[in-house]
């Protein structure tokens, strides 16, 4: 099964080309602000680089979030026009399950993202037999909650994702020897390459028709711009 899988929920814009598990090609390019100019010349580049074309592809995957809401939309919206175009199957993986796929440590990984202002979006999986599987729900909240939440698991756990590397000291201060860390700052980034296994996994286990891999943004929270509509809704409403 060839996969095209993409990633522009975070500052790196990553396209990857894969059978099955196996990496054919990976192109990233690490500048957050433009992913809507780079995103399609990638795409074409890879085609190039590797001698396939769309007509090739078995799978069309994208992460879909949490993360930038400007890069998750362009990301499932350019799988959602390739789709319409080939009919061919497509899945949206969350960051954070994307964000575990990039170690094989075998226990508990904990991925992060930060969320700024001391909040996280964060999920526990268990590696197990090369099997992740999510223990609880995708949640967006306060470090200090979420050290509380870690703190019943007893057992070491291995932290991913650029909110490990912001609230390392947190995390170390409330989880003492039970907190692993990564040494390879990569581990720590989002990559279309991690994006593609865990869809491949979901696929062959027949998963894959669960909402949870649909195109559908996994936004967690509002965004910044809703928040300030609903204020001034709010505020206008009060004046009244």
């Amino acid at each position: 099964m060839k996969i095209l899988s993409i990633e522009t929920s975070s500052n790196v814009c990553s396209v990857a080309i894969l059978e099955d598990r196996n990496v054919i090609k990976e192109i990233s390019n690490e500048d957050g602000n433009t992913h809507s100019i780079k995103l399609m010349p990638q795409i074409e580049q890879i085609f190039k680089e590797t001698n396939l074309s769309l007509s090739d592809i078995d799978l069309l995957v994208c992460d879909k979030g949490p993360g930038s809401f400007t890069g998750i939309r362009i990301g499932i919206s350019t799988i959602k026009a390739f789709c319409d175009v080939t009919q061919i199957k497509s899945l949206g993986i969350p960051s954070l399950m994307a964000l575990a796929y990039n170690v094989d440590f075998e226990g508990y990984i904990c991925s992060l993202i930060d969320a700024k202002n001391n909040n996280v979006y964060y999920s526990l999986f268990e590696h197990s037999k090369n099997k992740y599987t999510q223990i609880g729900d995708y949640l967006f909240d306060n470090i200090s909650n979420i050290t509380e939440i870690l703190k019943n698991c007893n057992k070491p756990i291995f932290f991913v994702g650029n909110g490990s590397i912001v609230y390392k000291d947190v995390l170390e201060s409330n989880l003492y020897k039970n907190a692993i860390f990564a040494n390879n700052e990569t581990y720590n980034k989002l990559n279309a390459t991690s994006v593609a296994k865990a869809a491949f996994d979901a696929f062959c286990s027949g998963e894959y028709t669960d909402e949870k891999y649909s195109l559908s943004p996994l936004y967690l929270r509002k965004s910044s711009a809703q928040i300030q509509l609903e204020e001034k809704q709010q505020n206008g409403n009060i004046n009244k």
